[in-house]
């Protein structure tokens, strides 16, 4: 039976604020942007308003992998992370405000993990800040080894060979190289490092309960770091056997992930995924010194065995190599005052907060809202409502989309949804011109993009924006601009997010209902029959999805058996609000007349 978590902790939606004004008042050179609860930006003390005289170097993700990425600010490495809510990619106005705050003259890289919710608010901020007049490269980090060569668009998860990267990009912008050579010397790091996790027990979320996934007597092997399945479950062993598997997996020449042989030379990393003692971490790193030496001829140049990139509280650990050179050795060797490296806690406390830098050219003033109620026309009526049911719809399907979650992906997508759909219907009452259908599509993306982190985040605001730039060319907006707007919604987020029918996406779901929609207006059939019928094809597609093949997110990194009878919950979530606000409309069309 699933019991509820422990943890000590207060309100489980404040954990990643609270965790950063702990980090500041523990460790002096560092401050926090004063943007909380949106922007979750840990810098530099010494590196700020603009005049940083080196390149900045900037990381981040989803928090739950403490002391990543906060813990490795300092000189040396990382002049600014960008934390998100657990296990969420940070939304782009934060990875923005962290680029202003420290990227000087010498420009600014961005080092993530190879996730898809960081790529696109990474590669979004990243043009943002490049149309601001920034110099911004970017390296991703794909060091997962434990699964077979990727299908679909996913590519290798990151996991903590990342922290390797972040050293080495850190000590090369430290000694003043140019942008270019940085990101060089990341992008070469990031292509000699390999990585493979081990489970003993499975992470809680906050106020989430506990995952009876595991037995007693099982471990998973080559699981991600955010709760996901790994590539198997095998009995218990003991910590040599792992070991041993760990290295076979990670040095193999079928996949041949990691560019080493024998007679290379090697860094080796024992990572801590939360829960595990600093005595099992030891005793893996005493056995898998001499393995890499005596059966692969490898030398071990260096060897880091602590905490550096967790799952919340996971019990297990990763093993890490990098292929070492003269340069990388020397960069691993740099001296550094990021905490987490670790070192000391020395030097003046500066105040713990920096105000968040003003964007040179708002889109938008934050006292741009509606003084009194609106007059709504017959159209502002069916939108107001339809919008509604469709934000009551995810509020009430929550637990489903999470449980669904739970078992293909990180178990978050009701949460994440609930949260986008209550500031929705908050904002609707102040925020959002009903009369003006394009200008509120415009306004529900921007009120995503605040509240709802990770891939679907940006996903719905991707869709929203581009709904938003279909449907302002038309003055007048009928049943057909909709469907426009809807196809060209769909094409964007295919774009961006390179999902497409088929990839066990929102979007199987989304693409059956234009189809319909558009086939069924064309037929002849009024707007709303065909709202119906579409929103009929989109739950039948969300349904569809339980016997597909995951090519695209988290869902892509597990095994198939895992998947089979159970939906998409991105599609479902789609379907849902997308039926909740067609029968909305002809509610509302069949009161009016009546």
């Amino acid at each position: 039976m699933a019991l509820q978590g422990k943890k000590l902790i207060n309100n489980p939606d404040d954990v990643v604020t609270e965790f950063i004004e702990g980090l500041v008042e523990t460790y002096p050179g560092l401050q926090y942007l004063d943007g909380f609860p949106e922007i979750k930006v840990v810098l530099r003390a010494d590196a700020v308003g603009g005049a940083y005289d080196k390149v900045a170097v900037i990381s981040g993700g989803g928090s739950g992998h403490e002391p990543a990425h906060a813990g490795f600010v300092g000189p040396g490495m990382l002049t600014a992370a960008v934390s998100g809510d657990v296990f969420a990619s940070p939304p782009v106005d934060s990875i923005l405000a962290a680029i202003r705050a420290v990227t000087g003259t010498m420009g600014c890289l961005l080092i993530i993990k190879n996730y898809t919710g960081d790529r696109l608010n990474f590669g979004l901020a990243a043009e943002q800040a490049k149309s601001e007049g920034y110099k911004i490269e970017m390296v991703i980090v794909g060091d997962d080894c434990a699964l077979p060569p990727p299908r679909g668009i996913a590519g290798r998860r990151g996991l903590a060979g990342t922290i390797l990267v972040h050293k080495v990009a850190g000590a090369a912008a430290d000694a003043g190289l140019s942008l270019a050579d940085v990101a060089a010397e990341a992008k070469h790091a990031s292509e000699a490092v390999g990585t493979m996790g081990v489970a003993l027990s499975v992470c809680t979320l906050p106020g989430q309960v506990t995952s009876d996934r595991l037995g007693p007597e099982q471990i998973e092997l080559g699981l991600g770091i955010h709760g996901e399945p790994g590539a198997a479950v095998v009995e218990l062993q003991t910590v040599d056997v792992v070991v041993e598997h760990v290295l076979k997996q990670i040095l193999s020449q079928e996949t041949q992930y990691l560019p080493i042989t024998r007679g290379s030379n090697a860094v080796l990393l024992i990572n801590g995924l939360g829960a595990t003692p600093v005595m099992e971490l030891m005793i893996a790193a005493r056995k898998a010194v001499p393995e890499l030496q005596l059966e692969y001829g490898i030398a071990v140049d260096r060897v880091y065995t602590g905490t550096f990139m967790t799952s919340l509280d996971m019990a297990g650990l990763s093993i890490t190599i990098m292929r070492s050179d003269e340069n990388i050795l020397q960069r691993l060797d740099a001296p550094t005052k990021a905490p987490a490296w670790p070192v000391g806690s020395e030097g003046n406390r500066p105040p713990a907060k920096f105000p968040v830098p003003v964007p040179p050219s708002p889109s938008m003033k934050d006292d741009e809202i509606l003084s009194e109620r609106q007059e709504l026309s017959k159209q502002g009526c069916m939108l107001e409502a339809a919008i509604e049911a469709a934000a009551k719809e995810l509020i009430d399907l929550k637990d489903n989309l999470n449980d669904w979650d739970s078992k293909v992906g990180d178990g978050d997508c009701g949460t994440t949804m609930y949260r986008g759909a209550t500031a929705i219907l908050e904002d609707m009452k102040t925020c959002y011109h009903l009369n003006d259908a394009a200008g509120t599509v415009n306004e529900i993306g921007s009120t995503i993009r605040k509240v709802m982190g990770g891939t679907s985040g940006i996903l719905y605001d991707i869709l929203c924006k581009a709904a938003y730039a279909s449907l302002k060319q038309n003055k007048n907006i009928t049943a057909y601009e909709w469907a426009d707007a809807l196809e060209a919604s769909i094409a964007a987020v295919s774009k961006y997010g390179g999902a497409r029918a088929g990839y066990r996406t929102m979007l199987d779901a989304l693409i059956p209902a234009s189809t319909v929609l558009k086939q069924s207006l064309k037929a002849g059939d009024d707007p709303v029959t065909a709202f119906i019928a579409s929103s009929e094809a989109a739950s039948a597609g969300a349904e569809s999805t339980k016997q597909m093949q995951a090519k695209a997110g988290r869902s892509s990194y597990i095994s198939p058996d895992h998947l089979v009878s159970i939906p998409d919950p991105g599609a479902m979530a789609a379907a849902a609000w997308y039926r909740a606000a067609a029968l909305s409309v002809k509610n509302k069309l069949h009161a009016s007349e009546s």
